[in-house]
């Protein structure tokens, strides 16, 4: 009987943890963990996700996010004559290359 309280305890902390984990994911990594890519794996899209939240803001985030998804509009905000794309960019590459450094 104890046994199996014990073991029930410890399957719903594992599921809890990783609930939890998921839900934790900024849009960064969520993105890099649904994508396609074979490299995506899941430390490494952690480590981008940690990166994404102490680089950009939210509102970043979900706009980066949006380029594993389709990467035609990175090449549109990077070509983009509007102020806030070439903000964003600025701070985006700022990301890619913190990330780069930490992550590789």
């Amino acid at each position: 009987m104890i046994r199996k309280t014990v073991t029930l305890l410890c399957t719903a902390g594992l599921l809890a943890s990783a609930t939890a984990t998921a839900t934790l994911a900024g849009p960064v990594e969520r993105a890099c963990r649904q994508s396609d890519r074979p490299q995506a794996s899941a430390s490494l899209c952690g480590c981008i996700g940690r990166v994404a939240d102490q680089t950009l803001s939210r509102a970043d985030q979900r706009q980066a996010a949006d380029f594993f998804k389709d990467s035609d509009k990175a090449q549109e905000v990077k070509m983009s004559d509007r102020r806030s794309h070439k903000e964003f960019w600025d701070r985006y590459k700022r990301f890619g290359q913190t990330a780069e450094l930490y992550c590789s």
